[in-house]
């Protein structure tokens, strides 16, 4: 219902896909390095039940699941790091936040106007590629973050808090990267510790995106 009055189509409401058939692609590449139990434990089983949906007598049952290598993840996440930190590193902003959030930020001012233009260049390609190679499939299928939610106790040292902010935001920003669309669902059961799985696709996908995931929605808890 947001996305349809972001786009100004109130009268629309996005309508579930059928779960079987559904070509999903899951990258092996950086995007499942590092999980927690917790979060390997839920993503996996919601996938068995996803490729186990659908009715006996048909050819297309449950969703097709394909582990993918991903090379152009591989190096983007740093890469694409450094092109956060060079649009984020305003003083200004940096002032709003606590260490190590602001020496993260300032690092970028280290960052020159010619490799910033080289980025801007090759993220471009990085988007036409990511495109090509998501076009056999419906959409990407990924754990929305690598940990389970940290204790505030647990992130009072700068080095802990460092490694689990980045933890949390490794796959949202290799859709970032990809200037594609994603939507997290939870795929954990009643009583664990919260796991969500995001499907994702290239730019402009958004409505398709909605479509899978209130298909999927309801299987992926099982």
């Amino acid at each position: 219902m947001l996305d349809a009055v972001l786009a100004d189509e109130i009268d629309r409401v996005a309508a579930a896909a059928p779960d079987q058939g559904m070509r999903l692609a899951v990258p092996t590449t950086v995007a499942l390095d590092d999980l927690d139990d917790e979060v390997a434990r839920s993503f996996e089983r919601a996938l068995q039940t996803l490729s186990r949906q659908g009715r006996a007598d048909r050819a297309d049952r449950g969703a097709r699941i394909s582990r993918r290598r991903r090379d152009e993840h591989q190096g983007w996440f740093c890469r694409g790091g450094k092109l956060c930190l060079a649009s984020l590193s305003d003083r200004q902003q940096g002032r709003c936040l606590r260490p190590p959030g602001i020496d993260g930020i300032l690092r970028g001012e280290s960052i020159s106007a010619a490799d910033y233009i080289d980025l801007m260049v090759a993220r471009k390609s990085l988007i036409a590629r990511a495109a090509a190679r998501l076009a056999p499939y419906d959409a990407l299928v990924m754990p929305t973050t690598a940990n389970t939610p940290p204790r505030i106790a647990d992130l009072a040292d700068d080095k802990a808090f460092t490694r689990e902010n980045l933890r949390s935001l490794r796959n949202c920003t290799l859709i970032n990267m990809i200037d594609g669309c994603a939507i997290s669902l939870p795929c954990h059961r009643e009583g664990e510790v919260a796991g969500r799985a995001d499907a994702a696709s290239s730019a402009g996908a958004d409505r398709r995106v909605l479509e899978l995931a209130a298909g999927m929605e309801a299987a992926a808890r099982v």
